[in-house]
């Protein structure tokens, strides 16, 4: 007998609020702000992330990720900086992977001295670097895979033992893998976070965040959390759980574009780089095999040297150049000019992020669409250029 709900059955089925009144085929939206606080078993209240619709998709959250508890909050910054706040306190000290989203770089940089917390990156995104860089005082390891935007990968289960091995927590952003393609508590991480206005939305139409780990743990968070209210609404709770029901069949359309896309890059004569882990030729392709389920639909590039990344994107005439990513749409941008744009040019050099570096959200259009956009918007930069 089989034990286990497939991906398609978990994101269809798994954490449903039942329509009990009226028997309808997908959730009821529960909007109430107030809640009877006797004679029930659960005290319900929005910045407590308990109202039916939260408290349901939770469920579902944690079932994807193969953990006990999942909550909700307001953004993907507000997961991961509820989770860090949750974990750290005055003294602590952090260890952060190289290569990471901008915005949780600016955070620690900006925000951890704040609230006496120190913290340090990593030279590299292998377990020796983060080894090297752990102190007596360190409590949270955090780390991302793949990274955001040259999609390096980084061993999550040597990660894991590492931070085991010295008592500390370790925290995984699965935004760019999604849970079809990683499931990081397999390999031993204790939280797994997500931007799930990405791959979880997947329709550019919400902003939210996610967060998975065993219940011990879950309750630290919440505990800091319900001070800190950074809950989601349950208008975008409902909104979220339409858009996970067709997550693994989105999900595995942009990892099979997304492949072709950097096979055609790849041998490209007016590209210089691709950065994709599901490439022979990525330093980590082997590690990715063993570690993911699907190479993802994000990927990253650098034109030939000489042409206008900017000008590249603004000859597009079906890709969108736009923030955001892991819509069914396709889009691109520059990371110097959005998601990395806090970061200094300095900071940005360490990680190898070059400002004409183009970051390819690669969507469910066919891939012969795809082709013939980029095509037709290399034509008119290499003309461009050939005049200057």
């Amino acid at each position: 007998m089989k034990k286990t709900k497939g991906i398609n059955t978990i994101c269809t089925h798994v954490g449903e609020v039942k329509d009990e009144q009226f028997k309808g085929a997908v959730s009821p939206i529960y909007m109430s702000s107030s809640y009877a606080f006797e004679d029930v078993d659960v005290k319900r209240y929005p910045r407590y992330y308990n109202t039916p619709n939260q408290e349901a998709l939770g469920k579902k959250i944690a079932a994807l990720e193969h953990a006990e508890a999942g909550m909700l909050f307001g953004s993907g910054m507000a997961a991961i900086s509820h989770c860090l706040m949750a974990f750290l306190k005055a003294g602590d000290h952090i260890v952060f992977q190289q290569t990471l989203y901008g915005g949780t770089y600016n955070f620690a940089v900006t925000q951890l001295e704040k609230y006496g917390i120190s913290y340090s990156f990593t030279n590299g995104w292998k377990v020796e670097d983060f080894e090297k860089e752990i102190n007596s005082n360190t409590k949270v390891i955090y780390i991302e895979t793949p990274s955001n935007p040259l999609l390096t990968v980084t061993n999550i289960e040597a990660v894991a033992n590492l931070a085991k091995a010295n008592g500390i927590v370790s925290m995984i952003d699965n935004t760019f893998a999604s849970p079809v393609n990683q499931n990081p508590v397999d390999f031993g991480i204790d939280i797994v976070l997500h931007s799930a206005t990405k791959y979880m939305g997947g329709h550019s139409d919400i902003c939210a965040g996610a967060v998975a780990c065993s219940e011990k743990h879950m309750k630290q968070i919440w505990e800091s959390s319900i001070c800190f209210g950074g809950s989601l609404s349950d208008q975008t709770v409902w909104l979220l759980e339409r858009s996970l029901k067709t997550m693994g069949l989105r999900v595995r359309a942009q990892n099979q574009n997304a492949l072709q896309m950097a096979s055609f890059l790849n041998k490209h004569t007016e590209i210089d780089a691709v950065y994709y882990p599901g490439l022979a030729a990525h330093p980590e392709h082997d590690l990715a095999k063993k570690q993911m389920n699907g190479f993802g639909g994000m990927l990253s590039f650098e034109l030939k040297e000489g042409l206008d990344a900017s000008l590249f994107l603004s000859s597009l005439k079906l890709i969108k150049p736009s923030m955001s990513l892991a819509g069914v749409e396709s889009t691109m941008l520059l990371p110097v000019k959005t998601s990395h744009s806090l970061m200094s040019p300095e900071d940005r050099a360490k990680q190898g992020i070059k400002d004409g570096l183009i970051r390819f959200s690669v969507g469910i259009e066919e891939t012969e669409d795809l082709i013939y956009d980029i095509e037709q918007a290399l034509e008119v930069v290499t003309a461009k250029t050939a005049l200057v």
